[in-house]
């Protein structure tokens, strides 16, 4: 069973060791009411400063896409949108699903630090302050 990104990300930390990005570090996880969507927001990693939030689906993208260009990990699940960039399919070995992470009720928003999402009973929506994102659902998919 795949580790939750909280767990992946908290063992950067603590390779990273006491550099001055890694004390800054911030992760939020939050899912959807239904649990099928889970999302992690993170930000001030060593090498990974910018904020960025990614959401996976347990039950994968529909249509499903192919797996991104080189992925030897799991694939067709996963979408992150970063403060500067277009939304990406990610290549993973962990899972952004934590059955334990605060729900975010349907209407209601999270964002912090130029990204942010938005949870409705179809779907959710995540974007960064540049308008590019995505939204994923059981029945679709879309980067924007």
């Amino acid at each position: 069973m795949r580790a939750p990104v909280a767990i992946a990300l908290a063992a950067l930390v603590v390779c990273a060791g006491a550099s001055a990005a890694s004390s800054k570090a911030v992760v939020r996880e939050f899912r959807t009411p239904t649990g099928n969507i889970g999302c992690v927001f993170s930000e001030g990693f060593a090498g990974d400063a910018a904020p960025t939030i990614r959401c996976d689906i347990r039950s994968r993208l529909v249509p499903q896409p192919p797996p991104p260009k080189g992925c030897r990990l799991d694939s067709g699940d996963s979408l992150e949108i970063s403060l500067f960039d277009h939304a990406i399919l990610v290549c993973h070995g962990d899972t952004a699903i934590d059955p334990h992470a605060r729900v975010l009720a349907y209407g209601h928003v999270f964002r912090r630090d130029g990204v942010g999402c938005i949870s409705r009973a179809v779907g959710i929506t995540c974007t960064n302050r540049h308008g590019h994102g995505f939204f994923m659902s059981r029945q679709s998919w879309r980067i924007f």
